[in-house]
């Protein structure tokens, strides 16, 4: 049996119902699934929530502006942002870029264009500095394709099992803590739930360690949080 290769997930943030129903047929053709939304907060949950790929977004929502939706973003995660709108003015612009959007496009947008850069942001964020594929011991980690296998053999990881994973394998080496991880994978509002993080490190130890009792890969540090060790 043969699988496809996860599509990236992008998530529309723009008021305008005419705009998301372009994006959305847009970067359907374009390879990406799309979830969308019509307001700032949402956006934020859905973000928090879904851990998409990218975030198109548009400076002129109903309840918060773009800048300040980026500004809650930045806080807690580095997901790709390409903001879209119609203010093109140079100054918008540059509070946008420095609030922390990857790049900037002007309302009407180009089908074409608005797809290469979104595949410049996400070949930007490529794990272990552009290297799709990842071995450590018995385990492959293809990011391209978001497999993991171990000893030849496929291991079915939930998404959120997945992120952690891509967490710790992009800070290899170093102590994360339970606060770090919980507000990278789970968003801001989880950091004080560390029993989220016990089960979900349970599962990954069972499903990628030798021996879970005595875990080599992921490392407990005592009244901390974890280190990823994998040679």
């Amino acid at each position: 049996m043969t699988t496809e290769p996860r599509k990236p997930e992008v998530l529309v943030i723009d008021d305008e119902i005419q705009i998301r129903r372009l994006l959305r047929v847009t970067l359907e053709t374009g390879g990406y699934m799309v979830r969308d939304c019509d307001c700032g907060q949402v956006g934020l949950s859905e973000i928090a929530f879904r851990r998409p790929d990218a975030v198109v977004l548009d400076l002129g929502l109903p309840d918060i502006s773009g800048v300040e939706v980026l500004r809650r973003l930045r806080e807690w995660t580095q997901v790709p942002v390409l903001i879209l709108s119609v203010l093109g003015h140079e100054d918008d612009k540059v509070a946008a870029l420095d609030a922390g959007a990857d790049d900037y496009l002007t309302k009407p947008f180009n089908g074409r264009e608005l797809l290469a850069r979104l595949r410049v942001m996400l070949r930007h964020v490529q794990p272990e500095d552009g290297i799709s594929i990842v071995r450590f011991g018995a385990i492959e980690i293809d990011f391209s394709r978001r497999t993991v296998t171990k000893h030849g053999e496929a291991v079915s990881l939930t998404a959120k099992e997945y992120d952690l994973l891509r967490l710790f394998v992009s800070h290899r080496g170093k102590v994360l803590t339970h606060r770090q991880i919980l507000r990278d994978v789970w968003g801001p509002n989880a950091e004080e739930r560390n029993h989220y993080l016990r089960v979900y490190m349970d599962r990954l130890r069972r499903k990628l360690e030798e021996n879970p009792k005595r875990p080599k890969i992921f490392e407990t540090v005592l009244g901390v949080g974890y280190r990823f060790e994998a040679e």
